[in-house]
């Protein structure tokens, strides 16, 4: 299977916030909206943490000001306990929603996974997208899969 492409439609997966109990479904949260979604290899890893959440962050403000729907949101394979710590260290709240894929389902029906064995095997590849709709306007894949040259806020390009 081919990774997704610009112009595909998002998979209807279900991601978690905060918890097991709080089931966010991808495809039906950003029905109708525009969203730029990044994902990372692991919580808490420094590339993740000291570089790619923070940017993400800090432009939280003018993404939404550029037309953005709602908050980025943030994927990684760690479960929703280990989001919401991170959540916690960077203060998100308001600004990037941590979004936990526990399963790895997302990520695999994406196919932007990669083996990883020092962050435990199947991890994400790290990326950002802008979707409109539930269709991929934009999709930047790390070269590497876990670089930070493509997928960093400043490369995105999520204005109308």
């Amino acid at each position: 299977m081919a990774p997704v492409q610009v112009g595909d439609t998002l998979p209807s997966e279900d991601l978690f916030e905060d918890s097991p109990a709080t089931k966010v479904n991808i495809a039906e949260f950003v029905s109708g909206k525009k969203v730029v979604l990044f994902a990372v290899p692991g919580a808490f890893t420094p590339g993740c943490s000291k570089t790619h959440l923070p940017g993400y962050v800090q432009n939280a403000d003018k993404m939404k000001a550029d037309g953005v729907g709602e908050d980025a949101h943030s994927v990684s394979i760690n479960d929703p306990y280990v989001m919401a710590a991170w959540d916690a260290q960077h203060n998100t709240k308001g600004k990037v929603r941590m979004l936990a894929d526990p399963n790895r389902n997302f990520i695999k029906a994406l196919n932007l996974g990669t083996n990883l064995r020092p962050l435990g095997g199947f991890r994400s590849k790290r990326f950002s997208m802008v979707i409109y709709d539930g269709k991929f306007q934009e999709l930047n894949v790390e070269p590497d899969g876990t670089g930070l040259s493509s997928s960093l806020v400043d490369k995105i390009k999520y204005k109308n």
